[in-house]
């Protein structure tokens, strides 16, 4: 790193301590308006913090990206723990847990408001909807869609959710969604390949949906972890998966030749948020506004082909990485968008029904 680089990114570690500490000064003794605040009036921050996310090449790339350098300029150790459901939902609810930042979606975001704490301004990406932003730590967008080994398909794969459901056409078992807590967009996938236009997915009809799902359920192999869809496609245990788009991005930079489909993919926001209950929230903003710095997100955004939450971003990527990540320009036509406060409303009604379907 060159020495200009270290003072500049020195200089914004020191702007996220000043804000914190004002923040923690304004409001000691107060709760604020996302959650409590973190009760100290000390700027400087120290210890460990104990993040909470899916684990894989996600991490590995988070570890590089952010982690190591913030903890040589800063001396605090970000400790990666695998999210467990057990633990990070009661800390949305305010009781205690073990996790200092957690990862979400937007729909609990949206959900759990209440006990949740609020980052500095420095720390919140511009590319986040200010309703949001205030709370989203590491904030990234993901792309939902189907991907496969590109010699899987010689004269070229699925081009929407229908071929997807086309077992015919494109033979081959799916790696599908098999844990109740990442659903991701399976009903909506489902009701798009029986014909509901995007426009009309919401309110999602849960019983056509699982209908059409069980169409195909003999074709489905079910995945527990993210990691494990490249496991599924790189053995050839299934031709196409459904998955978060970095999935596919890993086994690129693997060296093996994917195929994602952009068309009727879903972007979606995901990122972490401080629960009210955190051990080390001044070190978690010092760590938001770190990993808001544009070439600190770039490293990430590379690595992952996840799209970055900081407009600047753009500016220091190549266009040939721009054009791989979900929320390039060229790829806007053919997304779709979840109905994020409708999830939000039914995120019981939705875990509830899968866990049922699930189980058969």
């Amino acid at each position: 790193m060159s020495s200009l680089n270290r003072f500049r990114r020195g200089a914004t570690v020191a702007l996220a301590i000043g804000a914190v500490a004002a923040v923690a000064t304004g409001c000691a003794g107060t709760a604020s308006a996302g959650g409590a605040s973190s009760g100290s009036d000390d700027a400087a921050i120290s210890g460990q913090i104990v993040w909470a996310d899916f684990g894989g090449p996600t991490n590995e790339s988070r570890q590089v990206a952010y982690f190591d350098g913030f903890g040589d300029d800063t001396g605090v150790d970000v400790v990666s723990s695998s999210i467990e459901d057990a633990i990070y939902y009661p800390m949305l609810e305010g009781e205690d847990g073990d996790y200092d930042v957690f990862q979400v979606s937007t729909a609990d975001i949206l959900a759990y408001p209440d006990h949740i704490q609020e980052i500095p301004d420095e720390a919140r990406g511009d590319l986040i909807d200010d309703t949001l932003s205030p709370y989203v730590v590491g904030g990234f967008y993901i792309g939902i869609g189907q991907g496969w080994l590109t010699d899987t398909f010689a004269d070229g794969g699925p081009q929407d959710w229908v071929d997807f459901f086309d077992t015919e056409k494109y033979p081959g078992k799916r790696a599908w969604p098999g844990s109740p807590g990442f659903f991701d967009g399976s009903y909506e996938i489902a009701l798009l390949a029986d014909g509901v236009a995007p426009e009309d997915l919401y309110p999602l009809d849960l019983d056509r949906a699982t209908a059409k799902l069980n169409t195909i359920r003999d074709d489905l192999v079910f995945y527990q972890s993210y990691p494990e869809v490249q496991q599924l496609l790189s053995s050839g245990s299934a031709s196409i998966a459904v998955s978060v788009t970095g999935q596919f991005k890993a086994l690129q930079n693997s060296g093996l030749d994917v195929t994602v489909q952009w068309n009727q993919a879903f972007q979606a926001l995901n990122g972490f948020v401080i629960p009210e209950k955190s051990k080390n929230p001044d070190a978690v903003k010092a760590l938001a506004t770190w990993i808001n710095d544009p070439e600190n997100q770039a490293v990430f955004t590379e690595r992952t082909g996840y799209g970055p939450v900081n407009s600047a971003v753009f500016d220091v990527i190549s266009d040939e990485v721009a054009a791989n990540v979900v929320n390039s320009p060229e790829h806007a036509d053919g997304l779709l968008q979840w109905d994020e406060q409708w999830r939000a409303d039914n995120k019981d009604l939705l875990i509830d029904s899968y866990t049922a379907w699930l189980a058969g």
